[in-house]
Formats: C-alpha cells, sequence, structure tokens
C-alpha cells in the first residue's frame, strides 16, 4: 500500500528518497503513532519533506492519494466555529438587497465593537447580531453588501475585513506550463550582455587567433551572455487569487526561467506596509516594504500580479486591510512603488471584459496609470512593450 504512496509523491516531484521511506516505514513498525490518519499525515510528512517549500505539493498528493482529503489539519484552529456554523442561506430579492444599508468603514469598526460586548451566544439568519445566513454585516454565509467576515468562507466577495487566519499557498515556481506562449511573451522584456568574469569560450575569435598564430591553437575566452534585465514581482495571494491560482503559477514559473535576476515577494489584496515571501511564515518573517523600496535600483522592472478584486477602502482607507489596522492607505504605497520604479505594471488574471464592473479594479488601474494588463498572450505582449519603452 505505502509503496503506491511513495511513488504517487514521486510523481508530485517531491525529492523524496528510499531512505526517507524506509524511516516511516520503521516508526510505522514500532508504534510511534496510533493508528489514525491525522498522525499519518504529520509523519509521512515529518520523515519524507526535507524543505518547506514542498509542503504544498505533499498536501496535494496526499489528498490525491487519499481520495480526496483536503488536508489532515484544521486551517481554522482558535476561530470560535462553534457558533459560527452555517446551516443555511437566505435567499432575498433583489428589493431585499438594495435595501440592505451601508454602514461605512468607520461605522462598521463601531458597530462590531459593541456587539462583542454585547453578544453572549450564537445566532443565525438573523440582521442585528454577529451570525451566519442573515443580513447582518457580521458573520458569513449571508448578504450583505458591505461587511466584515468571521468564520467561514465568503460568497459574496464584499466583506471589507475578514475574521479569521488563513494560511495561504505559495506559488509553485517548478509548475509544468502546458504551452510555452506564456516564455515566449516575457522574453520580450530580455535583453542580453557580456559582463563580468571571462567564463565561456569565444569560438569566433579562437578560430581567427588560431589561423593568425599558423595553425597553433589560440584560446580566446569571453564573459558569459547573460539577461542583465532586473525584475521585481509582487504578487497578490489568498481570497479571491485562489480562482487563478493555475494561471498565476504558469506565469510565476514562466517569469522565474527567463529572468535570471528576478526577486518576488507576496501581499495579499493591497501592498501596505510589509510583503513576505514565505506564505507559511508570513506573520514571523515579514519585510518591511520601506527596505524594499531602498534595496532595488530605479532601473528594475516592477510586475504587480493581482485581481485588484477587493474593497474599494482596502485602498484607500487607513485601517482598510482585511487583515490589521494599517496605518497608511494602500494608495500611498502603490504611489511609492510606481514613483521608485519608473517601469511599472499590473497583470490582472481577471478577463478584462470585467474589469468595469469592479470599483476596487478602476481605482487600482488609475493608480497605475492605465498599465493594467490581462494574463493573456496578447495581454503579457502589450505588457512586455510597456516595460520596453
Amino acid at each position: 500500500m505505502l509503496i503506491d504512496f511513495f511513488f504517487t509523491l514521486k510523481e508530485a516531484k517531491i525529492p523524496v528518497s528510499i531512505k526517507e521511506f524506509l524511516t516511516l516505514l520503521e516508526a510505522m513498525q514500532k508504534n510511534v503513532i496510533d493508528t489514525s490518519l491525522d498522525d499519518f499525515y504529520y509523519l509521512a510528512r515529518l520523515t519524507l519533506v526535507k524543505d518547506e517549500a514542498h509542503f504544498d505539493k505533499f498536501d496535494r498528493a496526499f489528498a490525491q492519494y487519499f481520495k480526496g482529503i483536503n488536508g489532515a489539519f484544521d486551517t481554522n484552529a482558535g476561530i470560535p466555529l462553534d457558533w459560527l456554523m452555517q446551516r443555511m442561506k437566505r435567499e432575498l430579492t433583489p428589493e431585499q438587497i438594495a435595501a440592505l444599508e451601508k454602514f461605512g468603514y468607520d461605522k462598521l469598526m463601531d458597530r462590531l465593537n459593541e456587539l462583542l460586548k454585547e453578544q453572549k451566544e450564537r445566532h443565525e439568519g438573523g440582521s442585528k447580531w454577529i451570525g451566519t445566513g442573515g443580513t447582518s454585516p457580521f458573520g458569513h454565509g449571508g448578504t450583505n453588501p458591505e461587511g466584515i467576515r468571521i468564520g467561514g468562507k465568503g460568497g459574496n466577495r464584499t466583506a471589507v475585513k475578514v475574521w479569521e487566519q488563513r494560511a495561504y499557498k505559495d506559488y509553485d515556481g517548478d509548475r509544468e506550463l502546458g504551452t510555452r506562449n506564456i516564455k515566449v511573451a516575457l522574453r520580450r522584456l530580455r535583453k542580453f550582455a557580456r559582463e563580468g568574469h571571462e567564463e565561456e569560450l569565444a569560438l569566433d575569435q579562437t578560430i581567427r587567433a588560431t589561423a593568425n598564430n599558423a595553425g597553433f591553437l589560440d584560446i580566446k575566452m569571453q564573459p558569459e551572455r547573460k539577461n542583465n534585465i532586473k525584475v521585481l514581482m509582487l504578487l497578490d495571494v489568498g481570497g479571491t487569487m485562489d480562482d487563478h491560482i493555475e494561471r498565476t503559477e504558469e506565469l510565476f514559473s514562466a517569469a522565474k526561467t527567463e529572468f535570471k535576476n528576478m526577486e518576488f515577494f507576496y501581499f495579499h489584496n493591497c501592498v501596505y506596509d510589509y510583503l513576505w515571501k514565505n506564505n507559511r511564515r508570513r506573520n514571523a518573517e515579514r519585510f518591511s516594504t520601506w527596505d524594499v523600496l531602498r534595496k532595488y535600483t530605479p532601473d528594475t522592472k516592477l510586475i504587480f500580479v493581482g485581481d485588484a478584486t477587493m474593497s474599494p477602502y482596502e485602498i484607500l482607507q487607513p485601517g482598510g486591510s482585511v487583515e490589521y489596522n494599517n496605518e497608511e492607505a494602500g494608495a500611498e504605497w502603490v504611489a511609492r512603488f510606481t514613483s521608485a520604479f519608473p517601469k511599472f505594471i499590473w497583470l490582472n488574471p481577471e478577463p478584462e471584459g470585467l474589469w468595469q464592473y469592479r470599483q476596487s479594479v478602476n481605482i487600482m488601474r488609475q493608480l497605475m496609470n492605465n498599465r493594467m494588463f490581462p494574463i493573456t498572450i496578447e495581454g503579457l505582449e502589450r505588457a512586455m512593450r510597456m516595460l520596453s519603452k
């Protein structure tokens, strides 16, 4: 049985060895764990996976092998889900939806603080308390044009703040592309130059020098030809971007191949005062956005990747982040990036025909001086031409 599991991990391109597999079998023979699938998940990951970068691949392979198990851990640990379990979702008429009031960001936060002091039990289907399936601005699983999601999954994506800890997945830079078209489009930005130490044979010069030297070999070397374009890629991750993981991974994988001088960081919805490079450790290993702005030279090409789908408060309002109270609005940070790196673009995985219906997308397009392009072959070609000017 476990031999097939081992080959499943190998097919998922996880660098697992026979020695590590034997360690897993030995641990099971010695009854290190109970006969629990949860315990086996953690033991297998501990013995077989050497690098955290492969955790996501392991989770997917584990789920595939054990017939659709989504992971042997609780991603919502610590959230009071005992009174937030969704049992119903009300169907509202357009008139009822239109009658719902938009509070505004400051009023929402004030009202939430009041309810947290007053509420003592779970509620569902109502219009006032924190609960599920109702029209209240607080909770999840209901309908409200503007609210604060607490626990559970969002449906209408109109929440202006989310009260839960989410574990985002890193984009897989080793993903095999189904097409080479993305790579071809990105190559329009490459600019080669010979620089540095002599590293490779200069064949034409060697032939010419040998001929001029009466046939005695005269080897000539030259610096290796390298792509000297510098790229800084900032990738939105989590939330609505979960719908675009496959396309974003293809883009990320192609960019890592084509741009050898590329650095990347993650953000969620909009850039604020810190970024991160590992989504599993994003709260422990943060990078100051100011440090990123100062580290890279102005000739660096800046590429944002995100669907720009969020509440407008997240862009325009201090404290508008869905995760914490940011002191400065996201728009301020976007302006700093576009000022620090004159060559910038935004790549959006959402279909271009939908942009006009998203208020946040229109706001971000204005902040980016209309340098927003769809992640299509034609869109990437336009984007690369913009960066090459």
